[in-house]
């Protein structure tokens, strides 16, 4: 049994502790926020993720996991220490790093033994150096530590299954020993195991969020093509995904991307770019498509409705994606405020996101289930896929509203099936009716085809 601090009980840190706790390990979690942590001893969670309250339990019950505001009690006997804390965008789209930066001199002014400081933030690359020079100049007495950085690859929704049956572990350090001593603690987890760099690390963790971020933005761009030329972007999407070296995932068509991951990190790398100069074309491209992707919705009601002033709009969904409470950076958030400004009268529906959404939309009504949603509505639009969206009485739905009129921003449902049951239904790059579209192909000679 290992003995583990963690710093910070957000998304990344309470599954981080949680998992380690699971595994085995002797975890202490730590928070400056005390409302969080009195609400953790008592059960209560601070974040929504599938799994994760009865994972804590569980091990709260055992023993295994423990939660404080006291760098002290955390680090006492720790063998490890965690720095799992926020890194927002700052005003020039920069990782704002103070909060590391506060948790790397809390651990430099109370550890009383040697220590191994793994960031698992998302930071910028170079952030490891900089983390070891404020422990070192921090420390009221020299004590060995080593810095290793080991980069988090969880999806919010799927965290537990995430961390417990990773693609990959990757640790960067300039200390050997110490990164094989976190490689020994992931064993369990039985993944192949990445062991490179510090910065090396860094930059893997960015590289990943945003080729992930481009997949995204090409499929939506190719949706745009798609419905201007008559075709279908989820059976294109369907048939690119089975070529290996493409892949299925990422390929969904949509509102874009959004949460607390992609926008900031695929932000903070054009930034690092730009500010040595290398020009990051795809990266600026990548974030404009996304940006462009929040407008479809409100012009595509407005052509389905001649105009938006006074209509009715319920949305189906708030949260960036389903099974999580998240609304940082979710599309909703700009469709809302766009809707509203154009004169739309809006209600509301998610499964969990309802209490976080409330405070950032407050002029939204939120109703009870989808079916009161849909009640009196002009129109629908299906912001998040989640699963129970899916299965909703459809016939209900449209007896209800005033006018029949759904903008599916997530392609949930099929397009000829919503056509036959008496829906005006857009889906997003859902081109095909049937029809040929008129299209001017020229040979390569240059005679019409």
């Amino acid at each position: 049994m290992k003995q583990i601090a963690v710093v910070g009980v957000g998304y990344v840190g309470l599954v981080t502790a949680a998992c380690f706790s699971d595994l085995g390990n002797r975890v202490v979690a730590l928070d400056i926020n005390e409302e969080k942590i009195e609400g953790l001893k008592r059960g209560q969670m601070p974040i929504y993720e599938p799994g994760l309250k009865e994972l804590v339990e569980r091990n709260d019950k055992a023993g295994r996991l423990s939660f404080t505001t006291s760098y002290p009690e955390a680090l006492d006997s720790s063998e490890f220490a965690f720095i799992c804390v926020g890194t927002p965008s700052g005003v020039e789209g920069e990782a704002d790093l103070k909060y590391v930066e506060a948790s790397a001199r809390s651990i430099a002014e109370n550890m009383t033994a040697p220590l191994v400081v793994i960031n698992k933030s998302t930071v910028p690359v170079g952030t490891g150096d900089w983390v070891a020079d404020i422990i070192t100049s921090h420390q009221p007495e020299p004590i060995d530590f080593a810095v290793v950085s080991c980069p988090e690859f969880l999806r919010e929704g799927s965290a537990i299954l995430d961390f417990m049956n990773p693609h990959r572990t990757v640790l960067g350090s300039l200390d050997r020993e110490a990164a094989d001593k976190v490689a020994q603690l992931h064993l369990p987890l039985r993944s192949p195991i990445v062991i490179t760099d510090l910065r090396t690390a860094e930059m893997i963790k960015y590289a990943s969020n945003a080729f992930l971020a481009t997949k995204i933005s090409f499929i939506n761009e190719i949706a745009d093509v798609c419905e201007a030329l008559g075709a279908d972007v989820k059976e294109v999407a369907a048939g690119m995904g089975f070529d290996e070296r493409i892949g299925p995932h990422f390929l969904e068509a949509g509102l874009g991307y959004g949460g607390s991951c992609f926008p900031k990190d695929v932000q903070a790398l054009a930034f690092m770019a730009d500010e040595m100069n290398t020009d990051p074309k795809i990266l600026h491209a990548v974030m404009e498509i996304n940006s462009q992707r929040r407008l479809i919705p409100v012009q595509r009601l407005e052509e389905m409705l001649g105009g938006l002033k006074g209509k009715v709009v319920g949305m189906l969904g708030l949260t960036f994606k389903p099974n999580t409470d998240d609304m940082r950076d979710a599309p909703s958030l700009d469709i809302a405020n766009a809707l509203l400004a154009a004169g739309a009268k809006l209600r509301a529906f998610d499964p969990v996101g309802m209490q976080v959404a409330q405070p950032l939309l407050p002029d939204v009504e939120m109703a009870p289930d989808a079916y009161a949603l849909a009640d009196g509505c002009d129109a629908l639009v299906v912001n998040t896929d989640w699963n129970e969206f899916k299965q909703l009485n459809m016939t209900r739905i449209r007896d209800s509203m005033r006018q029949p009129v759904i903008f599916d921003g997530r392609n949930i449902y099929d397009p000829q099936k919503m056509a036959d049951l008496g829906f005006q239904y857009r889906g997003v790059g859902r081109g095909y009716d049937g029809a040929k579209t008129k299209v001017s192909l020229k040979s390569a000679k240059g005679h019409a085809v």
